[in-house]
């Protein structure tokens, strides 16, 4: 008969497990900090001996990391997700920054499709919420906060997909672009034009997303992301054609 004794499971265990989901969901996030082991312990509803075991499972597995003086925090799990070689040579060579744009183009079209179709009413809330934000953000043209507020209503919808390997998988894709390896978004934002087409678009993507409308949610996000592939291909042009002004004033100036 295919029946085993059931045996009561560790609570260090089950706090592991709890700890591993909320990491697989993304709701824990590489780099956060743990609460204090007293106050985790009091959420958890575990003893402090039962914690140190979790945790130092959670730390054997690689999951989690102890600071010094600092506290216990999520390991940088997609640390090593491209290697640094990989990444230069990213950075070197335009084919990756459009192979780069392609890609997040079909990943995010099925993730807002996804998003609608399986988002709950609080992760849409999100997504809203975001996009408030960035419509406040868009009136006082800080380019940073723009650029920082594009990532976050992205992986808002993203999360709100419900796929965890596309989440964490997207996430590292986002930290290459944070770290200005394809191109600088803040420039983008910098471009009053841009911006409010930006805004625009972004703007589509969330009405469709409310209305559950995944169809008009993908095409919103295809109509995005070709829109950044052209403004991109037109930046790197202006600056081409600039350097090449720039001579020529240098010549004509040294000539006169």
């Amino acid at each position: 008969m295919p029946f085993t004794t059931i045996q009561s499971e560790k609570l260090s265990g089950a706090v592991v497990r709890q700890v591993e989901e909320l990491i697989l969901r993304g709701i824990l996030r590489p780099g956060e900090r743990l609460p204090s082991e007293r106050e985790l312990a009091e959420r958890l509803g575990v003893s402090r001996p039962s914690l140190r075991d979790a945790i130092g499972t959670l730390q054997d597995s690689g999951l989690l990391l102890t600071r010094a003086g600092a506290g216990v925090f999520v390991a940088d799990v997609l640390g090593s997700a491209f290697a640094p070689a990989l990444t230069q040579l990213f950075a070197r060579h335009d084919e990756a920054v459009i192979d780069y744009l392609s890609f997040r183009r079909d990943m995010e079209g099925m993730a807002a499709e996804r998003a609608a179709r399986l988002g709950s009413d609080t992760d849409l809330k999100v997504v809203q919420t975001v996009f408030s934000r960035m419509e406040t953000a868009d009136s006082k043209r800080t380019a940073k906060d723009e650029a920082q507020l594009d990532a976050q209503f992205h992986m808002a919808i993203i999360e709100a997909s419900h796929n965890v390997v596309m989440l964490h998988m997207m996430r590292s894709m986002y930290d290459l672009l944070r770290e200005g390896v394809f191109y600088n978004r803040q420039v983008m934002f910098s471009q009053r034009t841009t911006r409010i087409t930006m805004l625009d678009q972004h703007r589509a993507i969330n009405d469709a997303l409310q209305a559950r409308d995944g169809v008009a949610a993908k095409e919103a996000v295809h109509t995005h992301m070709d829109y950044i592939e052209v403004s991109l291909h037109d930046q790197q042009k202006a600056q081409r054609n600039e350097i090449v002004a720039q001579q020529r004033l240098d010549h004509a100036t040294t000539n006169s």
